[in-house]
């Protein structure tokens, strides 16, 4: 047997390296965390998702399943099929709408500011929306906020009011929106 030189030998860059163990088990969390997240969808965004209908199918069964263990079990085999797919585009779409529903409670929030500013403080705080929003139809405005202001007062229990309060709301939510 003759001795091999150097450059006979592969060297170890160039041998395929398999992923750790603790990499494997990290992959594999990361398919269950993300095919838990999926099982938390309605379904008209999980169909936008197209998923293999193995796939889907899986996650439609994991919400009918009442059992702890079932359940557990189920998510254990969501996260073995996401091993098998590319998880990016999930990843992404999850990433977008997370995005949608922060730009949503942010809307959510600056409108249940303003329906509180406009029924404590009336005529200023409709000024101060007013230069915010130059189209705003005052008149419109000030029926509702005094609509909300007279039902505030006469039902103080419930804070915000009734339907007209609500109705303030849905027009500042479209004025901000």
């Amino acid at each position: 047997m003759t001795p091999h030189s150097p450059e006979d030998l592969p060297e170890e860059d160039e041998q395929p390296r398999r992923p750790s163990k603790s990499a494997r088990k990290r992959t594999a969390h990361a398919a269950q965390n993300l095919g838990e997240a999926l099982i938390g969808l309605r379904e008209a965004e999980l169909a936008a998702l197209a998923l293999p209908e193995l796939l889907a199918e899986a996650i439609r069964e994991a919400r009918r399943i009442g059992s702890r263990a079932a359940g557990a079990r189920q998510r254990q085999y969501i996260g073995k099929l996401m091993r098998e797919i590319d998880p990016e585009p999930i990843r992404a779409a999850l990433a977008a709408r997370s995005e949608r529903d922060a730009i949503e409670t942010q809307l959510f929030k600056r409108a249940e500011s303003w329906r509180e500013r406009l029924i404590a403080e009336g005529d200023g705080a409709l000024d101060d929306l007013a230069r915010l929003r130059p189209g705003l139809d005052r008149a419109s405005f000030r029926r509702q906020v005094a609509a909300a202001r007279h039902e505030h007062g006469s039902d103080s229990r419930t804070g915000r009011g009734g339907p007209a309060g609500r109705e303030l709301f849905r027009a500042l939510r479209a004025l901000l929106g």
